[in-house]
């Protein structure tokens, strides 16, 4: 009888492990925190598993700046069929590379601006802003800031998108003033991390003051620890927008399934998800709204953005304006 029980077993191996070869992978590029076990990624990954009939899978790559780098760099053999996680900063430089494909969602989004780009699908949106804890007087604009003796981490433009936010942020603010804004907030600068993540923990660990972030984030702690300590500072020039964004690429081993991803991004199954685990405003408010305590986020009187075909030129003009300031 061993025999036999033996040829089961193999049979049963054979089986299973053709069924799984048989499964198509979704390959998602992301950053870090959207894959973290308190990030929307494990929640998206089963909501939309239950209705593929696939194997989706995110690989994390750092923050959402070093995305575009990573997929530069392998280029048409990349593994990724769609990157998640790029903004309106970078989707022009994106195009550019030719890596991208059209994609077909047709939805009515809820971003404060038009949406029109052909390769690139909006899945939610915030504005950026320093956090800091109740008890201080937080500063009213830059130049406070500046002025200030306040301790602020930051993140490297280089990688995050964040921290190319805080650099298109000051140039939209300033214009030609903005050396001059940086010369002042380099003394405030305690560290400056690859990403968000390191640098909201050194904030929340008490190594600054503020941390660069965003309106929605004392949402969080609001909602998820019963924590009303965290504030954002609300500046006088505006607060600048992001547009988180997710795209195809041309190169896809699975370019039907990779657009039944982009479709089901803008449901409420995805949607719904974003506002207390990526803690943003979804890109199509789900049906139930927004979860009790989003009320109590401030609104910015202006939204600063500069035009996605014009970031790229501006942001080289502002990365050496910062690199100068902060060598010095």
């Amino acid at each position: 009888m061993k025999p036999i029980h033996l040829a089961a077993g193999v049979l049963a191996a054979t089986v299973a492990t053709t069924a799984q070869a048989e499964t198509p992978v979704l390959t998602v590029y992301t950053y870090d925190s959207f894959v973290s076990d308190w990030g929307p990624g494990p929640v998206i990954e089963k909501a939309f598993e239950e209705v593929c009939d696939c194997d989706l899978q995110f690989v994390g790559t750092g923050d959402g700046a070093a995305l575009l780098a990573r997929v530069k760099l392998e280029g048409a053999r990349s593994d990724a069929d769609v990157v998640l996680g790029l903004d309106t900063n970078l989707t022009a430089a994106a195009t550019a590379t030719g890596l991208f494909a059209p994609h077909s969602v047709d939805v009515a989004y809820d971003v404060p601006m038009e949406w029109t780009d052909p390769n690139f699908v909006p899945f939610d949106w915030g504005y950026f802003a320093f956090v800091y804890n109740d008890g201080i007087t937080p500063p009213k604009n830059f130049r406070e800031l500046a002025d200030s003796d306040l301790k602020i981490v930051i993140q490297d433009p280089r990688s995050s998108t964040p921290g190319l936010g805080l650099l298109m942020w000051v140039k939209a603010a300033y214009g030609d003033e903005a050396p001059e804004i940086w010369a002042g907030l380099a003394d405030n600068i305690v560290t400056v991390t690859k990403g968000w993540s390191e640098s909201y923990g050194l904030f929340l660990e008490g190594e600054a003051d503020m941390a660069l972030s965003y309106t929605t984030s004392p949402a969080y702690h609001l909602i998820a620890e019963e924590d009303a300590t965290k504030m954002a500072a609300s500046f006088s020039e505006g607060h600048y927008l992001q547009v988180e964004v997710a795209g195809k690429l041309a190169a896809s081993d699975q370019p039907e399934l990779a657009d039944k991803f982009l479709d089901f991004m803008v449901t409420d199954a995805f949607q719904a998800a974003i506002p207390t685990t990526n803690w943003m405003y979804p890109a199509v408010t789900p049906k139930d709204g927004l979860p009790e305590g989003f009320e109590t986020l401030i609104t910015p009187e202006t939204a600063l953005l500069v035009p996605s075909d014009e970031a790229p030129a501006l942001r080289d003009e502002a990365l050496q304006e910062w690199l100068q300031a902060l060598s010095k």
